[in-house]
């Protein structure tokens, strides 16, 4: 018996990318969910993207802020039949997955911020006057980062490199929701966002469902995009990633058992 046996968890991520967590969640006895809410869909047109993927020797760095954003990048570099990348580009990733998405490509980050968050990449550009990065991003991507580079001096080019679009409902997972669950996850604003779409198609209230379930979140910008909602997290970890989610999952369920 662990914190988490019997327990219902609801994993809104794309199903591709849950794999893993959802595996985890059942090692540890609880009862995972799979109800994706957005899916990853490559741009309906991607001569933007391929332009500028076809000139990156005029930029400086290169922000990837995903792996959704490394593959999607590779996969127009093999359509264009792009071999590498120019030697003078820096890399700068968000998050060790991310990183790591990029050295299974042959490339090893030149910066992982420590925080895992678009703003945190800032710092590791370094002096941002006339610099030239290039982000390649969801269509939904906060406008944040792009606007701090271009205030301190830099020129970002902000560049959608995929579509983040609502799933549709997986029947199953919505008459599980409308029994009862105990616990809902959320990775990005998105999936909040699509999620409270989804639930009140249904006919359910997201902030009444049966079994009052409790809300953890990835990291502070999701959770603050759940707090518009009505929601309010209790569960964030230190660490900004799955692992680190499962970590602050088990801890908060084992405090509540021994509370």
């Amino acid at each position: 018996m662990t914190s988490l046996s019997g327990k219902k968890v609801v994993v809104t991520r794309p199903e591709a990318q849950s794999q893993r967590f959802v595996e985890m969640l059942a090692n540890l006895g609880a009862n995972p969910i799979c109800l994706p809410v957005i899916e990853i869909s490559p741009v309906a047109d991607p001569q933007e993207l391929d332009v500028v993927l076809k000139r990156l020797d005029r930029y400086d760095w290169l922000v990837l802020t995903s792996i959704n954003g490394v593959a999607a990048v590779w996969e127009r570099f093999d359509a264009l039949n792009v071999q590498s990348l120019p030697k003078m580009l820096k890399t700068a990733c968000i998050g060790p997955k991310t990183a790591a998405s990029l050295n299974e490509k042959g490339y090893q980050a030149d910066f992982v911020p420590e925080e895992y968050i678009a703003e945190a990449i800032l710092p590791g550009l370094g002096d941002l006057e006339g610099l030239n990065v290039l982000l390649a991003r969801a269509d939904i991507a906060r406008p944040d980062l792009p606007e701090a580079i271009r205030a301190g001096g830099g020129i970002a080019d902000d560049i959608c490199a995929y579509r983040t679009i609502p799933a549709k409902p997986n029947r199953k997972s919505i008459e599980a929701v409308a029994v009862g669950v105990d616990l809902l996850i959320f990775t990005s604003p998105s999936t909040v966002e699509n999620f409270f779409q989804i639930i009140i198609s249904e006919g359910l209230d997201p902030l009444n469902l049966p079994g009052d379930p409790i809300v953890g979140c990835i990291g502070p910008i999701t959770a603050k995009a759940a707090e518009k909602k009505g929601y309010q997290a209790k569960i964030i970890p230190g660490e900004y990633t799955i692992e680190g989610l499962l970590k602050a999952i088990k801890d908060y369920f084992k405090e509540t058992v021994n509370g």
